[in-house]
């Protein structure tokens, strides 16, 4: 039987990975140079840029298949806090013309990776000690 808690979990870990996913790909196609800068601009060692690759890209592909869930939610986590940290400060209740936040994505990719780990990753996921 199907449980729809199961499959809400499902729904949240491929929303939360495949639109996060997408903007690792756009960094891998396009590099990482302007994270670089960024990153050195704040007084930290270049390779730091390279942890994008990891919140971006990888955490993703474990939300998708539901590996490692709750580890790949705290990825997510790490990098959306230092996303906004490094690139975003000025913004953090700043609205579009519009009338929605700045930091809207931001916003829903952290918080929804902080549902993702409180709630783990739901029947539908590949076998891990970390999903439930």
């Amino acid at each position: 039987m199907m449980r729809s808690d199961d499959l809400s979990k499902l729904v949240l870990r491929l929303t939360l990975g495949i639109l996060l996913l997408m903007h690792g790909i756009f960094k891998v196609q396009n590099g990482i140079g302007g994270i670089m800068g960024m990153v050195a601009s704040h007084g930290l060692p270049g390779f730091v840029a390279y942890g994008v690759y990891i919140g971006e890209v990888i955490a993703p592909i474990l939300l998708i298949v539901g590996l490692y869930t709750r580890v790949a939610a705290v990825l997510v986590i790490i990098n959306m806090l230092v996303a906004i940290a490094l690139a975003h400060t000025g913004q953090l209740a700043m609205l579009t013309g519009n009338g929605g936040l700045r930091l809207e994505a931001q916003y829903f990719f952290l918080f929804t990776a902080v549902a993702v780990f409180l709630g783990g990753a739901g029947r539908f996921s590949m076998n891990s000690p970390y999903n439930n």
